[in-house]
């Protein structure tokens, strides 16, 4: 039985507890709980967890006993073994209240061919997990968890080496960290290349981020440490002092959340320049700004962030004197969780001055007459071939490139020519054909997913609108609504 059985069968548990009233999310959470404790038990590392207080306890008790058993178990790992675990049982509940649901999931992942498991990588089966959660548009997890062929390419052209420190600002479940550690790794013969001293900074520092939500939070411990990453994940806003106190970085990889801050407030950071309630634009200033001098980063970010006036053009302004904005990516729609956010990649480098280090910009379109992704049309890494052989090699931008004119994908703009546009970086010249075939159709629940983004955006650009008529500060989506 291979990872992805092994997934689809703990996938297929959650039905078991349905009946329970729990909700994907919890599922997730719940078994990540119990995950632990037998993974623990299966690869030898039950030290970490105090005596009395593991997988065998837990089996050898039934019915009530067991349950009550188990949410003793929550509280006291809050509180005792080692540092990690103590993390990912902090605050612990179980949703659970059927003993016999309890008595089921226990069984049925003790019964799990662990040896398969163990053979393939149980960060692997973790993560399939994750991806499991992240798709089922219930669970509403999507917005933690951005696409792994996307993460894998702009891993891949960014290229992290050995002895970096690689920075996630907005860390989700990890899947940026842990793609950057998988592709130092494959370089370094699992860092067996590397000396002594190089091994233990890969573990425990190169790589290091930051999450707001806690359950995510807990979910993205639990991943970086089935691969074996030790690096800090702070529970914090990167928008408070929090964001102020990461070490600058040589890499920043990133998908932020979308919105505008809760009520419209501000950023409490006080050193950025340009405060604005529009949270990616904050997170954008944080990345430029927490990169060292040659430093790179690609970031993933909704296409107002190209176009917003105001402080929207004196933050892209900015960005563009202090790096190199050297690519954006305009990927396709329909590969996010809401439908209808329309988003890109930035690539840049930190300059070595703090002017004129944008000379051009290269934009390549991945969106217009690209197909209606979804179920019937599975978004996969090939889709970037394309994208990764006009950028080229060089993980500055510096490969030779070709503008493939008016009628090709990939184009170059002069920055004199962004300035004659007011600083709006949303360029688009493709035709649209607009001949969908009806089987690249996207769902109904799809269709009607799009339209909602829509209107909420709709609404909040006119709650924006209707403060500054009436002379307040601009209003904004909650924390996990869309804002595009």
């Amino acid at each position: 039985m291979g990872t992805q059985d092994i997934v689809q069968k703990l996938w297929n548990l959650c039905n078991v507890l349905r009946d329970d009233g729990i909700t994907y999310h919890q599922y997730v959470t719940e078994l990540t709980y119990l995950l632990f404790l037998k993974m623990a038990k299966e690869t030898g590392t039950e030290t970490q967890l105090p005596k009395g207080y593991r997988w065998d306890d837990l089996e050898r008790q039934d019915g009530l006993d067991q349950l009550n058993f188990y949410r003793a178990l929550l509280l006291h790992l809050g509180t005792h073994g080692s540092t990690r675990v103590q993390a990912i049982y902090v605050n612990a509940t179980s949703a659970l209240k059927v003993p016999r649901n309890l008595k089921k999931l226990v069984d049925s992942i003790d019964d799990l061919d662990w040896y398969s498991a163990k053979t393939e990588g149980l960060g692997d089966l973790y993560e399939g997990l994750l991806e499991k959660n992240a798709n089922e548009k219930k669970s509403g997890a999507g917005q933690y968890f951005t696409p792994r062929p996307l993460i894998d390419s702009m891993v891949q052209l960014i290229k992290p080496q050995p002895g970096e420190r690689v920075q996630d600002p907005a860390a989700g479940t990890g899947g940026f960290l842990i793609a950057a550690d998988r592709y130092v790794k494959a370089a370094t013969d699992d860092l067996f290349t590397l000396p002594e001293k190089q091994q233990q900074f890969q573990k425990r520092e190169a790589f290091y981020g930051v999450e707001l939500v806690h359950d995510t939070h807990r979910l993205a411990l639990m991943n970086l440490m089935l691969h074996d990453i030790e690096g800090e994940l702070i529970l914090g806003d990167t928008l408070s002092p929090d964001g102020t106190r990461l070490p600058k970085a040589d890499v920043i990889l990133t998908n932020p959340p979308f919105g505008t801050k809760k009520g419209g407030g501000l950023p409490t950071r006080d050193d950025f320049t340009f405060p604005t309630s529009n949270k990616q634009l904050a997170f954008l200033q944080h990345i430029y700004r927490g990169l060292k001098p040659g430093g790179r980063a690609a970031v993933v970010l909704p296409d107002n962030v190209l176009f917003e006036d105001n402080v929207g053009a004196q933050i892209r302004a900015d960005l563009m004197d202090k790096c190199d904005l050297h690519t954006i990516l305009r990927l396709p729609t329909g590969i996010f969780y809401a439908q209808g956010v329309k988003t890109n990649v930035l690539f840049f480098t930190r300059g070595e001055k703090d002017t004129g280090n944008t000379k051009a910009v290269w934009i390549y379109d991945m969106r217009t007459n690209a197909p209606a992704f979804g179920k019937r049309t599975p978004f996969t890494r090939e889709h970037f071939s394309g994208f990764e052989k006009a950028f080229g090699d060089d993980p500055l931008g510096k490969s030779k490139r070709k503008d493939e004119g008016e009628e090709g994908h990939f184009r170059r703009f002069t920055r004199d020519e962004i300035t004659k546009r007011g600083e709006n970086l949303d360029i688009t010249w493709l035709k649209d054909d607009g001949h969908h075939n009806a089987e690249d159709l996207p769902e109904p629940d799809e269709i009607a997913a799009e339209i909602m983004a829509n209107l909420q955006t709709a609404i909040v650009e006119m709650e924006a609108l209707q403060a500054v008529l009436a002379g307040d500060e601009p209003g904004g989506a909650g924390d996990d609504e869309v804002a595009a």
